[in-house]
């Protein structure tokens, strides 16, 4: 994994050695990302540079990466899991591949099909190739996600970078917010590709290849997980297994150490199986995070887990004064908001991975393909709660809102809650009110008009095909995906998701309605496979997931930092009442609704707008 980054003009740079010096402060901004080597070209026409962190090929020579023929020049943050496929390919094609990393293949790779390289690469990857005979700046995106990648017009030049902090922070570009954007951000917690926080600035969307030539900019989707337009049929427990197994064991054939990070949930835990399974004989550690709030901790499970596989449990205990701290530390690095609070939980496992490893292996991804969420439940509950009398739906409604507010994770309640407040409306505006962060009841009180969430799906398919594909190219891409890179990066820490290898997002598009939803059950195939690897009651305990006690850290540790950092009039600066965030503050304190949610949301976004204020030393 790297950071890359670069500035290209089609009509040559007017400044070349300004260029240089652009690209090298980026270089510096994204230096946690690869503490290994890092290294830049110049040419007449662009300044490409790459900061790396060895994970294949540890001797191999750094980026930037030149066809001496051509002149062509690629960076890549990512790796590519068939890297070995596409070195015999190549050099059947008279192509031989001298660098052992994995990334050289890449540009002969485009030397050879042009733009449709990028289909034929397998792995995580944010890739950019300039080449100078076309005058074209290629940007591309892996198909899930995985890797990020900024771009901006700026005068007659297009630059790029893996964060954003390196275009816009340290004086680099003129900063103007993009107020729809930062609504997205309010309703969600994250950017959709390709809005961004700026105004001009964009980000590749998954599976896209964008191409920039003067001011001329084209985007095209080159992948999109088929699953809503593919027939469906019974899925093959042995044809899963091969697939699921050949996509860990690709992810884990790199030349440093790695493990996993396990929670004790039927994903993570499953991974760490099939880990084990191909190595028997190699010794493991497997990271997990403690809370001391007994409905947030998993450990107990994690441990059962470890003791089976015979991994090494490295724990990380999280307690609210870790907060601020990070919260301020991480948004001050990538220069973006996220408000997703287990960022900072995996902030601080990455870093204590990364003491022992270079890699961990993780299970993002499978509620979105295998279809793990309890909103897959309510979208089918949805439809029957519609058909009953209109007096019995209002009286449900009015005794759900009556419930008292919980503390504790993920609540009954708190999903009852959720559900009779979309129930009323149609099918994906329905489940993004489901999966907000603020609401727009909520976001209408804070004085901001609700952003009109765009969907490209299809009218046609079944509604749950749609809210999948959605989570997946939306919520798991600019959210899980986006927390997991920003956190595990902050330490140089590569973190790979085997449930998003291609075969494996393949082979999900196909699988049957009631083998992903049944009743009350969710994931159903991926349960019936998992017994192959773990005991049942890992497989069939209730879903968690990694969430962080907010609500009563906001109630009770965290609370003057909240108080303070909403009574400082930031939120202003974007158009949210001040009063009326305070308001929801007062209220989430007197227990009388949770708005743990709405609140962090603003919060994050809080420090966001003071780094842009005040920066830090070094940094204006």
């Amino acid at each position: 994994m790297c950071g890359i980054c670069g500035v290209v003009a089609s009509a040559g740079l007017a400044q070349p050695e300004a260029a240089r010096l652009r690209v090298e402060a980026m270089l510096q901004a994204l230096s946690h990302r690869g503490p290994d080597a890092v290294g830049n070209v110049v040419t007449d026409a662009a300044a490409l540079g790459a900061t790396r962190l060895t994970i294949r090929g540890l001797e191999a020579a750094s980026q930037p990466m030149v066809d001496t023929e051509t002149g062509v020049v690629a960076v890549c943050n990512g790796e590519l899991d068939n890297h070995h496929e596409l070195r015999r390919w190549l050099a059947e094609r008279g192509r031989p591949v001298q660098h052992k990393t994995d990334v050289a293949v890449i540009p002969g790779l485009f030397l050879e099909l042009g733009e449709g390289f990028v289909r034929k690469l397998v792995g995580a990857f944010a890739i950019a190739i300039w080449d100078p005979r076309t005058r074209q700046l290629i940007l591309a995106r892996d198909r899930a996600g995985e890797r990020h990648l900024f771009y901006t017009l700026h005068g007659n030049e297009a630059i790029f970078a893996t964060e954003l902090a390196a275009l816009v922070g340290r004086g680099k570009l003129p900063i103007r917010l993009d107020q729809g954007g930062l609504r997205e951000y309010l309703q969600l917690g994250i950017f959709p590709s390709p809005d961004t926080p700026f105004a001009g600035i964009r980000k590749v969307a998954p599976g896209e290849l964008v191409v920039l030539e003067g001011a001329k900019v084209r985007r095209e989707r080159y992948w999109r997980w088929g699953n809503v337009e593919a027939p469906k049929r019974p899925p093959s427990l042995d044809a899963f297994d091969d697939t699921f197994r050949t996509a860990v064991g690709r992810q884990t054939d790199v030349d440093v150490d790695f493990g996993v990070f396990l929670s004790g949930g039927i994903d993570s835990s499953l991974v760490s199986a099939v880990v084990r399974s191909l190595h028997p004989k190699r010794r493991l550690n497997a990271y997990t995070l403690r809370f001391e709030e007994p409905s947030f901790d998993e450990g107990t499970f994690a441990e059962a887990v470890a003791r089976r596989l015979d991994m090494d449990l490295v724990t990380v205990m999280v307690r609210p004064e870790d907060v601020q701290r990070e919260v301020r530390t991480l948004v001050r690095l990538v220069g973006e908001p996220l408000a997703d609070p287990a960022w900072l939980p995996a902030a601080l496992l990455s870093r204590r991975a990364a003491q022992d490893i270079r890699v961990a292996l993780v299970g993002e991804g499978a509620d979105e393909l295998f279809g793990g969420y309890p909103t897959y439940i309510g979208a089918g509950l949805a439809e029957r709660f519609a058909r009953l009398p209109r007096w019995v739906r209002s009286l449900i409604r009015r005794a759900v809102e009556a419930l008292p507010p919980s503390q504790k994770k993920v609540t009954i309640s708190f999903l009852l809650k959720r559900f009779v407040q979309g129930v009323d409306l149609d099918g994906m505006a329905r489940h993004c009110l489901w999966v907000s962060n603020i609401a727009p009841p909520l976001l209408r009180r804070l004085g901001v008009a609700p952003p009109e969430l765009q969907s490209e799906e299809a009218v046609t398919g079944h509604l749950i095909d749609q809210v999948q594909r959605w989570d997946l190219e939306t919520m798991l891409a600019e959210g899980l995906l986006t927390k997991a890179d920003r956190a595990s990066m902050s330490s140089a820490l590569e973190l790979r998701a085997p449930f998003l290898d291609e075969g494996v997002m393949e082979f999900a598009k196909s699988l049957p309605l009631e083998d992903r939803v049944r009743g009350f059950t969710t994931k159903v195939f991926l349960k019936r496979y998992a017994i192959r690897y773990l005991p049942n009651e890992i497989v069939h305990r209730r879903k968690r997931g990694l969430s962080v006690p907010i609500g009563r850290w906001l109630r009770g540790p965290l609370r003057d930092w909240a108080a303070a950092a909403l009574g400082s009039g930031q939120l202003e600066r974007v158009g949210v009442r001040n009063a009326a965030a305070q308001d929801l503050f007062a209220e989430h304190c007197e227990g009388k609704a949770d708005h743990a949610r709405a609140l962090w949301t603003l919060l994050v976004l809080i420090e966001w707008l003071d780094w842009l204020k005040n920066p830090l030393p070094g940094e204006a």
